[in-house]
């Protein structure tokens, strides 16, 4: 009799609690909702969380406080993420560096993406362009390739710090022409754009946001674009596989990702908040005017490029054999 008592109460407790989740999913939020941007504030990631992060408050009805971790490369406020109550009040600024880069490029990133997070859905993605000085002679992708194979190891190419998509792009590019070039890792991308508008360093891959203005004022002349179509911002401007590398593709998705353990409820619920903010004409004409191809995905398709791009990135980085220690 003492048994099945215990286990009545057992599992009443465990009912309560499947209700009690349930009501949590079904009134969430109830208070402000954490996004924690593993990057300093003002830059790249920082404008693009707080383009969506009040539309997304809108739509989820309770206001989004950001909360900037700029060390580490981006592991470490993606280590905090990783290690707060799956509750649904803090969420993750998803980034390709963060998310499938950094698991293989660092030592010790402290957090497994496939274990430690939940995908909720995405934001944009944002292209690269391969990009010289105005007066660098070459003016294709191909004068390039012949450029630097003539003189293998002397050209630098500038790059943004190591792991990030700018770089990537670049030791990406260098594996699939077969060329030798010295990829000069800046310690950001202000810093590497300052010397490239200077032509102190001739070339090199730049997400195209903070590019697109010198771009267009001509202090930057773009050779090939990352991604596997035309940007309808430079229709010009051709694909790097367009250009002679088939099958070259780099990009970098931003999207929001959960604590893994969050209710599946909680996470349909943002994943339909976002795809609301995303709509909202100012975050989708914004995105545009930055170089950016707005991103709607679902949970599963998310969590499905994920696998896709840590697969590819992880693939180069090991035949590379590059590693941070940390």
């Amino acid at each position: 009799m003492k048994r099945m008592s215990l286990v009545l109460a057992a599992s009443v407790a465990i009912i309560g609690a499947m209700a009690g989740n349930a009501l949590a999913a079904d009134d969430y939020p109830v208070r402000p909702v954490t996004l924690i941007v593993p990057y300093p504030a003002g830059g790249g990631s920082d404008a693009m969380a707080r383009q969506v992060a009040e539309r997304l408050g809108e739509a989820l009805g309770k206001r989004i406080i950001i909360e900037n971790y700029g060390s580490g490369g981006g592991t470490v406020g993606t280590r905090m993420a990783a290690k707060a109550k799956p509750d649904g009040y803090t969420l993750l600024l998803g980034h390709t560096g963060t998310i499938s880069i950094n698991p293989t490029l660092y030592t010790n990133p402290g957090y497994d993406p496939e274990k430690d997070f939940v995908a909720i859905g995405t934001i944009a993605r944002i292209q690269l362009a391969l990009v010289v000085h105005p007066s660098y002679p070459a003016k294709t992708v191909a004068d390039f390739i012949k450029m630097a194979k003539e003189k293998p190891g002397e050209l630098p190419m500038g790059a943004s710090a190591i792991g990030t998509g700018s770089y990537m792009s670049a030791q990406l590019f260098t594996a699939m022409t077969g060329i030798k070039v010295n990829i000069v890792a800046y310690r950001g991308l202000a810093p590497f754009l300052t010397d490239l508008l200077g032509g102190h360093v001739p070339v090199g891959f730049s997400v195209i946001p903070p590019a697109y203005s010198n771009i267009q004022g001509g202090n930057l002349r773009p050779l090939a674009v990352s991604s596997s179509t035309r940007l309808s911002s430079m229709p010009d401007v051709p694909t790097v596989a367009e250009a002679g590398v088939p099958g070259f593709e780099s990009s970098v998705i931003y999207g929001v990702l959960a604590p893994a353990g969050t209710s599946p409820d909680i996470v349909a619920k943002v994943n339909k908040a976002l795809q609301t903010a995303m709509k909202n004409k100012d975050v989708f004409e914004q995105v545009v005017k930055e170089g950016g191809d707005p991103l709607f995905m679902s949970p599963d398709e998310y969590k499905e490029q994920l696998a896709t791009d840590s697969k590819k990135w992880s693939t180069l980085i090991k035949k590379l054999e590059l590693k941070i220690e940390n």
